[in-house]
């Protein structure tokens, strides 16, 4: 079937299929968040979508339109899962933890979707417990087979579940983290997660939270590549059409504050934990369960916005130099929203190399190493992955050694002494 641009039809929930009327905050246009740029495009036409985002009126999952057929935005991919110590202290934590919770051991099986570079199967492996990762990005699935990880180039749905399935190859446990966000053809993605699950088999999926979006003004972790927002409302609804359960839920503080939900097959005896119900009463304090609670985060974001600029704006008429510190999608977002280039900012690092000598998406700032840093002495460092701040700051501690200052934007423009 060919791919449809929403362009060419009304927007509807992908879920439950219901017209998308009402606005959760309009962004204007931006490109491809991980779409990073050669010297030799920067003279070419760039391609610019809306980031227009919307709550569905019945289902209440809180999504964008899909403007770029799946492949093209994921098959090769900038993202390497394994560059952030902190992620990775992360994913194995929960290994130590999840192995002796569903007592896995050589006859069990992990399947990873979007198992990225092996950055948390690796500790399966070294446990000795069998693992098998799905991994669409050809470039970042090689570096997982490169550390002996079986890896199946494919996105996942119903039509690979059923290739598992006859192929016996059926999980007790079945990983995404951050992956759920991600997937436009929503319905298929968890009816094929239902589908290949043991009957006595659990899910583990991580995303970011969306009342934790909300209430700290997260804005910037909104991009193209993220279809769409989950509280545990919808995800909720979401699985019981599928059969799924939802059992226990952990608030997280990765990525700004993320959720990991367990979830079974509706038939298995598994007691729903308690952390479910707090949540859940959680989200309808905070008016998640109606449309109305979504409504005042576009004033929110247009303050924010003002505000960087702002400082922005006073520092370099004091004459001051402004760096930035990693190269990531959540600060593509923030820089094109707010229409931020290198007027403003001098250069960005990344410790990824798969992006240095490249340049941002939009704003077409240039990526570099961090020991530029050092050599330019910058007054100020913005730091665009404000979630890892504290591992930046501990890593990069020698910039206040020149008298530099860390800025994080979110969730309000704040100066790190």
């Amino acid at each position: 079937m060919p791919h449809v641009s929403s362009l060419e039809r009304e927007p509807r929930c992908r879920f439950c299929e219901d017209r998308l009327t009402h606005t959760f905050v309009d962004l204007g246009v931006s490109p491809l968040a991980n779409s990073y740029l050669s010297a030799s495009d920067l003279n070419r036409e760039e391609r610019f979508f809306p980031l227009h985002v919307f709550v569905c009126d019945a289902c209440l999952l809180v999504q964008l339109e899909e403007f770029e057929n799946p492949e093209n935005i994921f098959s090769d991919y900038a993202y390497f899962s394994s560059y952030s110590e902190s992620w990775l202290r992360h994913a194995r934590a929960f290994v130590e933890e999840t192995a002796v919770r569903l007592r896995l051991g050589p006859d069990s099986l992990v399947l990873e979707l979007a198992s990225n570079d092996g950055y948390l199967l690796q500790y399966f492996v070294e446990k000795g417990i069998p693992v098998l990762g799905v991994e669409p990005a050809r470039n970042v699935a090689e570096a997982a087979r490169e550390k002996g990880i079986e890896t199946i180039t494919e996105f996942f749905g119903r039509r690979l579940a059923g290739r598992l399935i006859e192929e016996g190859r059926r999980p007790d446990l079945l990983v995404g983290n951050n992956v759920l966000a991600h997937v436009p053809a929503l319905n298929d993605f968890v009816s094929g997660m239902a589908r290949v699950l043991k009957p006595s088999g659990v899910i583990s999926l991580e995303f970011p939270h969306l009342m934790r979006l909300i209430e700290e003004n997260q804005f910037d972790t909104i991009y193209h590549e993220h279809f769409s927002y989950f509280s545990l409302l919808a995800a909720e609804k979401v699985f019981a059409a599928h059969g799924l359960r939802i059992f226990d839920v952990e608030e997280l503080p990765t990525h700004g504050g993320s959720l990991r939900i367990f979830a079974c097959h509706v038939a298995d005896a598994r007691a729903t934990t308690g952390n479910v119900e707090d949540l859940r009463r959680s989200e309808i304090d905070s008016a998640l369960h109606r449309a109305e609670g979504y409504e005042a985060f576009q004033q929110r974001v247009r303050h924010t916005k003002r505000r960087l600029l702002r400082f922005l704006i006073e520092a370099k008429e004091e004459g001051k130099s402004i760096a930035a510190y990693a190269a990531a999608a959540k600060g593509n977002t923030l820089l094109n929203y707010c229409g931020i280039r290198t007027d403003f900012v001098d250069y960005v690092v990344d410790r990824s190399p798969h992006k240095q000598g490249r340049y941002l998406p939009g704003s077409h700032i240039p990526i570099l190493p961090p020991e530029r840093l050092e050599e330019t002495r910058p007054d100020y460092v913005l730091i665009l992955a404000w979630n890892l701040k504290d591992e930046i700051m501990e890593s990069m501690a020698n910039v206040r050694s020149w008298g530099g200052k860390f800025v994080t934007p979110i969730p309000e423009v704040t100066v790190h002494a």
